[in-house]
């Protein structure tokens, strides 16, 4: 009997045993399952990423991709026009037509009055009866005019300097003007051409450099045009100071950032802009040393709008903005979820709506948005961020969507005033695509001449382009404005308001 007892115990304990190795295997399996759920929807959240809901750039999206964004786009957009047409109750627009637009003059050529050269053309002979035409009477003039460019050399000017002698036995010699700097050298036009081609139109300078000496026939030398960008740079050490001085008392500043190569290493490119004023700079830093150089945002007083990037809130003195477009891309990744579409798809509406009524006040020379509409469009934002808590789980694993929504949640809650900015100040532009363009010349440089061999070099392009950007703002042509920089007179606005 006893043997038989221990027999059971023995088994009793076996079975128990194997009961604790299979919850600890179960337990182990489930902690594997978690993990690959997790790696599966990393994975599948890395996959749907596009320039929609994230920072690649659009030429990284495929066909699909771009296919559903452009669904997603027009079901949003119907969606906002049938909720402001019963909000609203207004009329449907009148679409413009393609093409020019009634009263705009157009860029048509037309004759001139006074042309260059005027060659007449007489037929020969009669085209019936093969009759001599030479003394015949003329009877109509139909007329046709080609304008091309004129074939022509370089033109040279001389200029003699004289030295002479006074009555009191002094020899004086006379001054040379800026221009002729050696006994033969380019003057300002085929210098502002060259730097033009280099830093306007990004072309490589052995291209820049067959251009000037096929079309305008001047047959520079790489090394020469090469030199230009540093000769300009030099020149516009006043416009530099007046430019950063004048941004600095600026009501509101955009302000990017984004990389691009120095000799081989990366390096960063800064701009702080407004609609009439663009500043670059080239910095081996990204964060706040950077900022610190370039002395415009640490002086500073009043609303930066940005993409929300840290460095920016670590300087003092100024309130902040933050850009509707990166709002609506983080929005629209965190919409892939299921889980938080619905929220999150009503935040997107909610802001852009409070844009475009904001748009249509302002339009109708309105001072905003009223007292009510903003205080509706406030209670709305508070309902869906309580309605976006209530969805994310107490526990979630790092890089979940989960994660990501209360990440953007949190934000939305705690910079409620930055995001929602452009409510309650008209001046505030709801997006920081001012800087955006303002930058994206950096990239297109780099598309087409690849990096900067020198940072000194990458200087002084950041200095043509803030002194061309500004130019053209401000309705100047770019090439008068380097004439007058290689003249010695460089241009600098009298004024930075509209």
């Amino acid at each position: 009997m006893a043997s038989e007892l221990d027999r059971l115990r023995a088994e009793n304990e076996a079975l128990r045993q194997a009961v604790l190795d299979r919850d600890t295997q179960l337990a182990a399996l489930k902690a594997a399952l978690a993990a690959l759920e997790a790696e599966v929807e990393r994975l599948g959240r890395e996959i749907s990423r596009h320039s929609g809901n994230s920072g690649k750039p659009p030429s990284a999206d495929t066909i699909s991709q771009r296919q559903a964004q452009n669904e997603k786009r027009q079901s949003r957009a119907e969606r906002r026009r049938r909720a402001r047409e019963q909000a609203k109750k207004l009329a449907e627009r009148p679409k413009r037509k393609p093409g020019k637009q009634p009263g705009d003059p157009g860029t048509t050529l037309r004759q001139v009055a006074d042309p260059d050269t005027v060659l007449c053309h007489a037929p020969g002979c009669c085209d019936r009866c093969g009759g001599d035409l030479a003394a015949a009477e003329v009877t109509d003039v139909e007329v046709r005019q080609v304008f091309d460019l004129p074939r022509q050399g370089l033109e040279v000017t001389e200029h003699r300097g004289e030295t002479r002698r006074c009555g009191c036995g002094r020899a004086t010699k006379a001054a040379f003007p800026a221009a002729a700097r050696a006994a033969t050298c380019y003057g300002p036009l085929v210098r502002a051409v060259g730097v033009y081609l280099i830093a306007g139109q990004h072309l490589p300078v052995a291209r820049a450099a067959e251009l000037l000496a096929q079309v305008c026939a001047a047959p520079v030398s790489t090394g020469w045009l090469a030199g230009l960008a540093a000769e300009a740079g030099a020149g516009l050490g006043d416009f530099t100071d007046w430019l950063k001085a004048t941004l600095t008392a600026e009501d509101v500043l955009h302000a990017d950032e984004t990389s691009a190569r120095v000799s081989g290493a990366v390096f960063w490119f800064h701009v702080a802009c407004t609609d009439l004023l663009t500043f670059l700079d080239c910095h081996e830093k990204r964060g706040a040393k950077a900022l610190e150089d370039m002395a415009v945002l640490p002086l500073f007083r009043g609303v930066l709008v940005s993409d929300g990037w840290k460095p920016y809130w670590t300087l003092d003195g100024f309130d902040h903005a933050l850009c509707l477009s990166h709002l609506l891309r983080d929005l629209a990744a965190v919409a892939e979820s299921h889980r938080h579409q619905a929220w999150a798809d009503a935040m997107a509406d909610l802001l852009v709506e409070a844009k475009n009524t904001l748009a249509e006040r302002l339009a109708a020379d309105h001072a905003g948005l009223s007292a009510s509409q903003h205080k509706a469009f406030k209670a709305r934002y508070t309902t869906i961020i309580t309605q976006g808590k209530a969805l994310v789980p107490a526990r979630h694993q790092p890089g979940s969507a989960n994660r990501e929504a209360h990440n953007l949640l949190a934000r939305l809650e705690t910079q409620a005033d930055e995001v929602t900015r452009y409510w309650s100040d008209p001046r505030v532009p709801a997006t920081n695509n001012q800087a955006e363009r303002d930058l994206r010349m950096v990239k297109i440089q780099r598309k087409i001449s690849g990096y900067f061999r020198t940072f000194q070099g990458a200087k002084d392009y950041c200095a043509i382009r803030s002194y061309l950007q500004t130019a053209t703002k401000h309705g100047k042509p770019r090439l008068d404005v380097l004439v007058a920089l290689f003249n010695g007179q460089p241009w600098i606005p009298n004024t930075a308001s509209p």
